[in-house]
């Protein structure tokens, strides 16, 4: 389908982006580093929002990379997309490392208090961190905040590593830079919806077992980190070493 863009129409053109854009939110390196933030967080509203940080993040970096290849009509260099693509690798393998340090660290945050009422006992579990502390009259925080920028610049990088094939299917495909750029923003708000969706979905586990299920909860959380760095390390291995990159 990619071979008959120039035969297209305009609107058929931008409705493939957002498709494409759709799917392309899909994919593993993507969903895994996601992932590692989503398992953090006991909230779908805010795991649902880390997707739609990271698909901003993605957007402005094919936006800004789309508009000096289409402007300067270059290609970027095949080597910088490897290294890109390495880096993104090893980002994914920090990621989950860091995700594992945290859910291992806060796994010894949970405990039980026991209470006595008129000779009756009665537990329930207790947790030391910011989302679940008790505290009255905490000051609102906006959801921005409260999650970070991290997914924005873990988007940012995974649009800088994805550019060059994408930007070079435009040059080669689009003869207006202006549809071009069209395109890449099309293609960018499907990234966003579809990881938005997705983000959602990943953390709907981790929501439903944060209050009550907190051995699951833990669990899930270490094994998303596991995950993530176990796919860093063959991405790293596939982009850096398999590829005669090195």
């Amino acid at each position: 389908m990619l071979d008959t863009f120039g035969s297209l129409s305009t609107f058929a053109v931008l409705g493939i982006g957002l498709l494409f854009g759709l799917k392309h939110a899909t994919e593993v390196d993507h969903v895994v580093a996601v992932s590692t933030i989503v398992s953090q967080h006991r909230n779908v509203l805010k795991s649902a929002m880390v997707g739609a940080l990271w698909g901003a993040g993605h957007t402005a970096a094919l936006l800004i990379m789309g508009a000096i290849v289409l402007t300067l009509r270059v290609a970027i260099p095949e080597r910088v997309s490897d290294w890109l693509e390495f880096c993104v690798a090893l980002m994914i393998i920090g990621l989950g490392a860091n995700a594992l340090w945290r859910a291992l660290r806060k796994a010894g945050a949970v405990h039980v208090h026991e209470h006595s009422h008129d000779g009756l006992c009665h537990a329930h579990v207790h947790f030391h961190e910011k989302e679940t502390r008790h505290a009255k009259g905490r000051a609102h925080s906006h959801a921005v905040s409260g999650i970070g920028f991290k997914p924005v610049l873990i988007g940012t990088m995974h649009g800088l590593a994805g550019s060059g094939a994408l930007t070079l299917l435009i040059l080669t495909q689009i003869k207006s830079a202006w549809v071009g750029l069209m395109y890449l923003a099309i293609f960018g708000l499907g990234s966003v919806l579809g990881m938005l969706l997705m983000s959602g979905l990943i953390g709907l586990p981790f929501a439903l077992t944060s209050r009550n299920l907190s051995g699951i909860h833990y669990r899930l959380q270490t094994a998303a980190a596991v995950l993530s760095i176990a796919f860093g390390l063959w991405y790293a291995y596939r982009t850096g070493f398999a590829s005669g990159f090195f």
